[in-house]
């Protein structure tokens, strides 16, 4: 080694032990703040900066939480049951007031960044168990949202999310659900790989929603006793939803029975649904025992959107998908360059597709 180099090694040694040039550690500067069943979740959230974590003791909270601040992390007991119930009067807070448990919301010019939510349960709000709007990498983890009026866990305009190991059951509309807006019609929205991974949704109308983005993987989910399992969602609007990843799934007896809306017809027995989708791989899931008599029943199936734009260049693979009804594979669509392969079927529709 010569003289130099030792001399760079000492003076990169010294920087190292003395903390010039390293990045601070994030527990250097962070803070716990705890919170007890009686005691308001808010204003601990208030009171919290960057880095900061807010740990809630096990039991019942009836309030709703704004979260506004980037990097805060907002979680639960690991052992005992941490739930989040409406407050008996929801005052003057715009979250709770809107039906909502946990808001997380940015601007367009300020997303909110790096929010943690987990170990908690949302249960019973008139919206949804956790609403995200303007949000950049998101994490909802181990969370449980249940019998709440529309989505159990939701965002918009977000990117980067993960949303993982949650339940998701017996909500008025999806359990988890992921949009480009849901106040305005537009072009789908890149996510920037948001994942959905290793979730279990039933008893909802439907188990996963994704509508108008791109860029996003749904993989290793459970859906079961839903009235459909998953919705990709497209329309006419420019950029077209799709480039997605749909992989490792189990979606089984999604036969509940929901009645029409002014969008859907009545729904039930559909496993996985492409409306006006492009580009989307639907790949090594298992998708079994989904039955119904809807136009949309069926294991995994492809129809057009109901402003009449066409699902184009989706691929089709190496799927298990058996004892559906009214098929297996169902393609009820005109759109070009979808292909079917290596699928495990009985019945498909039209015939030879499996």
């Amino acid at each position: 080694m010569t003289k130099r180099q030792i001399a760079l090694l000492a003076c990169t040694a010294t920087l190292a032990a003395t903390g010039v040039g390293a990045a601070v550690p994030a527990s250097a500067s962070s803070s716990v703040h705890r919170v007890k069943p009686g005691e308001s979740i808010q204003k601990a959230v208030d009171a919290a900066r960057p880095g900061d974590t807010i740990v809630l003791s096990p039991g019942t909270y009836r309030e709703s939480v704004r979260i506004t601040t980037s990097h805060l992390t907002l979680r639960g007991s690991t052992v005992f049951p941490t739930v989040i119930v409406p407050a008996v009067s929801p005052g003057d807070d715009p979250c709770a007031e809107a039906g909502n448990g946990i808001c997380v919301t940015g601007s367009e010019e300020r997303p909110v960044e790096g929010v943690r939510v987990r170990s908690l349960t949302l249960r019973g709000f008139a919206k949804n168990g956790l609403w995200a709007r303007w949000t950049d990498r998101l994490e909802v983890q181990r969370v449980t949202a249940e019998s709440n009026g529309t989505w159990g866990i939701a965002q918009e305009r977000s990117v980067r999310s993960v949303l993982r190991h949650n339940t998701a059951r017996n909500n008025g509309d999806a359990g988890l659900f992921v949009a480009n807006t849901v106040s305005e019609e537009a072009g789908a929205t890149d996510t920037g790989g948001t994942v959905i991974s290793h979730n279990r949704v039933s008893g909802n109308r439907i188990g996963i929603t994704v509508r108008r983005v791109r860029n996003l993987t749904v993989d290793r989910n459970e859906a079961t006793g839903n009235c459909a399992a998953v919705f990709v969602v497209g329309d006419e609007s420019a950029p077209r939803a799709g480039a997605m990843r749909l992989r490792w799934n189990h979606v089984h007896d999604n036969n509940k029975l929901c009645p029409k809306t002014p969008r859907l017809p009545f729904l039930q027995g559909s496993g996985i649904v492409l409306t006006g989708a492009e580009e989307t791989l639907v790949a090594h899931n298992r998708v079994v025992d989904n039955v119904g008599a809807s136009p949309l029943s069926g294991g995994i199936v492809l129809f057009k959107s109901f402003v009449g734009v066409h699902n184009e260049r989706n691929e089709i693979r190496d799927n298990t998908v058996l004892r559906n009804g009214g098929a297996d594979l169902a393609n009820r669509d005109a759109g070009t360059g979808n292909t079917f392969r290596g699928n495990t079927c009985g019945v498909s529709e039209p015939a030879g597709l499996c």
